[in-house]
């Protein structure tokens, strides 16, 4: 089992921090302002409800229920008439039982509090404009029992791709794509290229959202002709260099180790130039102001890209 340990945030939200992962489930910027500034705010959450009669979202990795929790609130508006239907997946249920056991979700109205402990204690929640469904295992899996085109948002949010790859391959971001409605969008604070070129592959479009309590933008993707915010030409750059092989999961059944190790393996026999070397150029070029590109005189020195 993971070792979860508090872990406090700037916004005042507290969130986990595991063990297993050695990563925190939230930045230190504030776990609320992820949830509503990096998913629920670009999915338009808030409009949808109030035009649409139904709304559906995928929240891949539900973990604390902070996203779902932040869809509830803004399709709680006035004027929000949409019934509201979200599928979590989720691999460890301790993770929503101990949010609601630490008082964790307290942070939000005692309305989305009372649904976020009947999901976590009942996986379901269900009421006249709200219902709430948690499958418990491997994604890879209880993804199969999500329709086909019915998401009108995936939220995307687990761990960071080295730490937890089997979530970002070619063929698990297929299946999500598979389940994304044509008018939807994908969101994920990743901007890995290798995440990136996955979505493409996907037949998705990829766009850039702000960067909000990490270094790098967060992705949002939709089908063509959705208008996105287009990413950087450096962002771009990068999709062209081997930080851009994607992590691959063919039978969607590999570990961690296995799919890392065919990575590093398809990255060594490429002959695209490293992610490195072109970071090793940009830094170089960003210590003569006269030659730094345009796109990188973002303070306080280069554009800086997670891959």
């Amino acid at each position: 089992m993971d070792r979860l340990s508090l872990f406090p945030t700037q916004d005042g939200s507290l969130t986990f921090w595991s063990e297993t992962y050695q990563q925190s489930f939230h930045s230190d910027a504030g776990a609320r302002i992820e949830a509503e500034a990096k998913f629920v705010i670009p999915a338009q959450i808030a409009a949808k409800s109030q035009t649409q009669e139904h709304l559906n979202i995928l929240d891949v990795c539900y973990g604390l229920g902070y996203n779902s929790a932040a869809a509830i609130a803004a399709a709680s508006q006035p004027h929000s008439n949409a019934h509201l239907q979200i599928i979590g997946l989720e691999n460890n249920l301790e993770v929503p039982q101990k949010a609601v056991a630490d008082r964790l979700i307290d942070i939000w109205s005692p309305e989305i509090v009372d649904i976020l402990t009947k999901v976590a204690e009942y996986q379901c929640f269900t009421s006249s404009d709200r219902q709430i469904q948690l499958l418990v295992g491997d994604a890879r899996q209880t993804i199969q029992q999500v329709p086909p085109r019915w998401a009108d948002a995936i939220f995307l949010d687990p761990f960071s791709p080295p730490h937890c790859p089997q979530l970002w391959t070619v063929e698990f971001l297929q299946l999500l794509a598979d389940r994304l409605k044509p008018d939807g969008y994908l969101l994920t604070y990743s901007a890995a290229a290798a995440v990136r070129t996955a979505l493409l592959s996907a037949g998705l479009q990829i766009g850039a959202i702000a960067a909000i309590g990490r270094k790098s933008p967060s992705t949002i993707a939709a089908f063509a002709p959705m208008p996105l915010p287009p990413i950087s030409q450096i962002e771009a750059d990068f999709l062209k260099t081997r930080a851009a092989i994607p992590y691959r999961d063919r039978h969607l059944n590999a570990t961690a180790t296995e799919i890392l190790r065919d990575r590093q393996l398809e990255q060594s026999q490429s002959n695209l130039p490293s992610g490195s070397s072109l970071r090793k150029t940009l830094h170089s070029l960003c210590r003569n102001p006269s030659s730094c590109p345009s796109t990188l005189k973002i303070k306080p020195a280069c554009h800086p890209i997670n891959i």
